[in-house]
């Protein structure tokens, strides 16, 4: 932590300590003057099945909920907004900004108690009543609102500790305010609810201020600060009703065009090094320009060309399949939830936005079938315009560089059945010093073929609790790379910071007709007493189908190697000549391993003492898969070479048992 971020940081917290004890504090909210309201940005008009809509909305209306791997909790009627529905602990309304929102012993999982008050299913109700007309839908959102505004008082207790949390909510706030009708509804003189106008415009106003008081900054300055300008700039749109509204839509829009270029490298990567934060940044800038554009309120046209890029770099990783790898962090966090699709893709549907935005028939022909919440985005006419894009006159090569992220990707038969597609990992750890979402997998990669994952990133699983958990999914034995004297190539320091990073890069990236081949390096285990400097070489073979995996281990002593790779949990796993056969819904590849007289091999699934073997597609919900890992004791310069062979046939087979972790004792190879 610089000098300065320190100085930072003691400032702040002896401003809520002053705040707290009532020292110094925030002047009323003041009236609201609606005379004047700016155009809505999203469609109440939408083209939709109103059948989910009005489904979701009934089980909400009941107390029902889905909150992250919790399926239909039970929120309460009304809903208890500082309980944990995971854990049942009920935090204290104690002032937001001094509660310990870490501590499990007072708030239990936050993300839990956080998901709920992020009201993205208030938008549910609105979307109900905006398709069905019926006032149960309104007036199960005004029991919301008002029970919100009751037991979260501002500023106290867990809602008011976060002001991305705030951010959040004013956003889907916004939505569901506008799809009820803006200030002038009809919806608002419901007798039962006389004052729920008022009382929510006091509420936003609170909400803007806390967010305009409270920015993540230094090096907090991550996807949180994006979030909170976009909070003030969507709250200053979308009820321009007080003096400062101007100030929230200028401030908000001056963070955004510098964060967005700061945040997300010119090639389209974001600079957490994650995934998923790349599509939930990705939502906020985009909901940003849409509102903007309805508005007269225009970003920079670096502002939209770092948008498009985004959106190549997400292109450019789906597979086949439409699948994505899980580099880094993922917590399931959405921005606003506008699609109740049961096969809705968060990836696919900023693609199919993104198609119609810039033109892009390419970015269709990923995305598909359009989805719901462009629909209810970009309103009546977004069918006709994306039935209009020609997916193939106007496709693009495919990009397979991202030299900024650090990111390569080797392949062939690009969007066909018979695609083979590696995404290679020689970024760096992650964004500013503390690098929060970012994993300790350089040298990493996933591998698909035909659209179906083998070897694959297995994800994140915990952020907050279950320390040992987070651990191992952030740390390199989560990864398809090499693990040296049991060590992460970064050290881990608390759950969303590291004491040392290693540095990766790029040393060799060639593409031809016949063949890709990259090269990287990283120094993570350079601080060792016996230093080990790792370089990794993949070569594919476009006609033969074969992988190349060579990694060159530059040491003077002795150490103890692992090399890992992870496999999809529907990936059944064989024991071959040589090494393994690896087949999934028809898609099979043959992995053949280093040679080493003293080698062990094993195949471990669901391992939890020391953990192994796991893959979590979904925030804390964990599948046992299995991982083939080899293991060995070398001196001095080595040469570990794997051989991957994609569609061959896997000879001298038998069966692996899925169930338990299984060795396999050294494997001659052919």
């Amino acid at each position: 932590m610089t000098p300065a971020e320190l100085l930072y940081r003691l400032l702040r917290a002896a401003r809520a300590q002053a705040e707290k004890r009532g020292l110094i504090g925030s002047a009323p909210p003041p009236a609201a003057d609606l005379a004047f309201a700016r155009k809505a940005w999203i469609s109440a008009d939408a083209k939709v099945d109103a059948a989910p809509y009005l489904g979701a909305a009934e089980r909400i209306a009941h107390g029902s909920l889905d909150v992250l791997a919790l399926r239909n909790a039970d929120i309460g009627t009304p809903p208890r907004w500082n309980r944990d529905p995971k854990t049942g602990i009920e935090a204290p309304l104690a002032y937001g900004k001094t509660l310990d929102y870490r501590d499990p012993e007072i708030v239990g999982d936050i993300k839990y108690l956080w998901e709920p008050n992020r009201h993205l299913h208030l938008v549910t109700l609105a979307q109900a009543y905006a398709l069905s007309g019926k006032r149960a839908y309104f007036r199960a959102l005004a029991e919301h609102l008002e029970t919100w505004f009751l037991c979260c008082p501002y500023p106290a207790g867990p809602n008011w500790a976060s002001a991305l949390e705030a951010a959040i909510r004013l956003v889907n706030w916004a939505i569901a305010w506008q799809l009820l009708g803006g200030a002038q509804s009809r919806a608002f003189q419901d007798p039962l609810h006389p004052d729920l106008r008022s009382r929510w415009l006091r509420s936003v106003y609170q909400h803007a201020e806390f967010i305009r008081g409270w920015p993540s900054l230094h090096s907090s300055a991550n996807n949180h600060l994006i979030g909170e300008a976009a909070g003030l700039f969507i709250a200053g749109l979308a009820w321009p009703h007080w003096p400062r509204s101007r100030a929230w839509v200028e401030t908000g829009r001056a963070i955004l065009e510098r964060e967005a270029l700061a945040q997300n490298a010119p090639d389209g990567v974001n600079r957490e090094q994650a995934v998923w934060y790349q599509q939930f940044v990705l939502d906020f800038l985009v909901l940003c320009l849409l509102a903007g554009k309805a508005n007269g309120c225009w970003f920079s046209a670096d502002y939209e060309s770092r948008v498009e890029a985004m959106l190549d770099y997400l292109a450019s990783i789906m597979d086949a399949g439409g699948n994505v790898p899980q580099f880094g962090d993922a917590d399931d966090g959405l921005v606003a939830r506008l699609s109740q699709e049961g096969d809705f893709c968060p990836y696919r549907s900023l693609l199919a936005t993104g198609a119609i935005l810039f033109r892009r028939g390419d970015f269709k022909l990923k995305a598909g079938a359009l989805d719901d919440k462009t629909r209810w985005l970009l309103g009546a006419k977004a069918e006709a315009q994306y039935r209009e894009l020609d997916a193939e006159k106007t496709r693009l090569p495919p990009r397979q560089t991202f030299p900024d992220g650090g990111y390569f990707v080797l392949g062939c038969d690009f969007d066909t059945p018979a695609e083979i597609r590696i995404v290679a990992d020689a970024g760096p750890l992650g964004y500013r010093s503390i690098a929060a979402h970012g994993h300790a997998d350089a040298l990493s990669f996933t591998l698909s073929a035909g659209g179906r994952e083998l070897l694959v990133d297995p994800g994140t699983y915990a952020y907050h609790t279950q320390a040992a958990w987070r651990g191992y999914f952030r740390g390199t034995s989560a990864h398809n790379t090499v693990r040296i004297d049991g060590l992460d190539q970064s050290e881990q320091a608390g759950n969303f910071m590291w004491l040392k990073k290693a540095r990766a890069g790029c040393s060799l990236w060639l593409s031809s007709a016949e063949k890709d081949s990259f090269e990287g390096w990283h120094d993570g285990y350079m601080h060792l007493a016996d230093p080990v400097k790792h370089r990794r070489l993949i070569e594919l073979d476009k006609r033969a189908r074969r992988v190349l995996v060579e990694d060159t281990l530059e040491m003077a002593g002795e150490h103890e190697v692992e090399l890992f790779f992870h496999c999809s949990e529907r990936t059944e796993v064989r024991a071959v000549e040589g090494g393994f056969a690896l087949t999934l819904e028809r898609r099979s590849l043959r992995l053949l391993l280093p040679q080493a007289h003293d080698a062990r091999i094993e195949v471990c699934r669901g391992r939890e003492a020391p953990i192994l073997g796991w893959v979590s597609r979904r925030f804390d919900e964990r599948t046992p898969a299995p991982t083939i890992v080899w293991h060995a004791i070398v001196t001095g310069r080595t040469v570990l070479r794997t051989e991957i062979a994609i569609g061959a046939e896997a000879m001298n087979s038998r069966r692996v048992s899925p169930a338990e972790d299984t060795p396999i004792g050294a494997l001659p190879l052919d």
